[in-house]
This record gives C-alpha cells, sequence and structure tokens, in this order.
C-alpha cells in the first residue's frame, strides 16, 4: 500500500478520533459539563447526548415502551465544523469539510482530551478508533465502478446491467497496526445529475485495556491514521486520483 497524497480536492466530509473509556465509580454529567467552561470560547453551541431504548412486550396484549438516557454533551464550534463529544464512555472529537491536515486536527483532539480527562478522570481507555467519512463524487455516463473504485460490488451481466443503489459493509483484519477496519460504502443522494455519489467510510478500530496515563494511546493513534492513509489509497483507481488531485 501507498501512503496517502494531498490532495486540492480532498474528499473528506468527517475526520473522527474516537476513545471509549472506563470511568471511575461516581463519574456524573456534572463533571461532564464543566468541561464547557473550559472550551466555551471556541465551542459555544451546546447539546444533549441522549441514548434512546425500546422495549416489545407480547402475551395477552402487545406493547412497546421507550426510554431515553443522556450520556454526554456535545458542542459544537460556531461554524459548526468541530464538534467534541464528552460522554460516560468516551470522548470524541470530529472535524468536517474543508479538511486540512492531520497534525491541527490531532492536536486540537489531544487539547480537548486533556480537558476531558481532567474533568472526569477517566481510569483506563478500551478502544481507540480513527475514522473518515469520503464522498467520491464520479462523474456520468460511468461504464463501471471498477475505474474508480478498486472496492466495488459486482452484479453477474445475466442478472442486470445496472445498478440504482448499494450498500456494503466489510470488516477486514488489519494485523500491521492490531486493528480492525470497519469498511461501508454505498451510493448516497446527490443534487448533481452529473455525478454518482459514493460513500467511502474508513473507519480503523483498536480494541484494548490502556492506562491514561501511558502517553503511547497517541502513538497508536498516528498508526491508526498511517493506515487509514493507506487503506484508502488502496481503495482507489487513478482515474479517482485525477478527480481529486
Amino acid at each position: 500500500m501507498q501512503a496517502r497524497r494531498h490532495y486540492s480536492r480532498a474528499p473528506i466530509t468527517e475526520a473522527v478520533i474516537d476513545l471509549r473509556v472506563n470511568l471511575p465509580q461516581g463519574a456524573t454529567l456534572a463533571a461532564l459539563a464543566d468541561v464547557h467552561m473550559s472550551i466555551a470560547a471556541d465551542y459555544p453551541n451546546q447539546e444533549s447526548l441522549l441514548v434512546i431504548q425500546g422495549e416489545m412486550s407480547a402475551g395477552e396484549s402487545i406493547g412497546a415502551t421507550a426510554s431515553q438516557t443522556q450520556i454526554g454533551f456535545g458542542y459544537a464550534s460556531s461554524d459548526r465544523k468541530q464538534i467534541v463529544q464528552v460522554r460516560l464512555d468516551g470522548f470524541a472529537f470530529s472535524r468536517l469539510a474543508p479538511y486540512e491536515h492531520w497534525e491541527q486536527f490531532r492536536d486540537e483532539a489531544k487539547r480537548l482530551w486533556e480537558i476531558y480527562q481532567t474533568a472526569i478522570h477517566p481510569t483506563s481507555i478500551t478502544r481507540l478508533a480513527v475514522r473518515y467519512i469520503n464522498r467520491l463524487d464520479l462523474p456520468l455516463p460511468m461504464k463501471d465502478f471498477k475505474d474508480y473504485l478498486r472496492v466495488f460490488p459486482e452484479v453477474p451481466p445475466d442478472l442486470s446491467e445496472s445498478l440504482n443503489g448499494y450498500f456494503m459493509q466489510l470488516q477486514i483484519p488489519s494485523p500491521e497496526v492490531e486493528a480492525t477496519l470497519l469498511l461501508n460504502q454505498a451510493i448516497i443522494p446527490t443534487s448533481d445529475d452529473s455525478v454518482v455519489s459514493v460513500l467511502l467510510d474508513i473507519d480503523l478500530f483498536k480494541l484494548c485495556d490502556v492506562s491514561v496515563e501511558e502517553m503511547s494511546f497517541w502513538n497508536i493513534l498516528e498508526r491508526l491514521h498511517e493506515k487509514t492513509d493507506q487503506i484508502f489509497e488502496a481503495c482507489i483507481t487513478d482515474e479517482t486520483r485525477e478527480l481529486i488531485k
């Protein structure tokens, strides 16, 4: 695999660093709320993060119930291009398009993580992930997906010569970084009749048990990022590189 190049029309719509954690007994939403005092100037927009659970019952009568539980807060920058989630199960930082460079993205995630760590005191990290969600606008008419993608659905010619839509998910081990790749690909809506838009979602995660005192987990994230670059290049062809160069 080759390392990812820098593209002037990079197709990244969202980049994510996600850390799942164990918290000490007694950790509260109130402690998470304190994070905002330190970042309100840069992230003034706040929303609650909720988990909704449903339950169905059967018997003499059939019924359904639903409940919601708050697990944290989301804070967005004024332009809503940067979003940080502080949760009772972890921390995530996202950058929406335009995405510039890994270094500035990573450094802001580090700064915000330190604020989260100080507020809630996680005891260990159980999952590390780097995720890149890409949107590829492929020009029409298009003869074949394989002209632009090296991972694509193949339909037998005796079944059909056209494809209106698809969703494909692959789970692939990545032993070089002791991680797992969750690769999602799908046709997604577009308002431009001259292209077909394809989602290429690269989610590389590693299950672990790392003390938060160990700075080595940032080195792990660094390796995951390098690997996602290689995965992206492995998924596209030179025709696609010409579109985004």
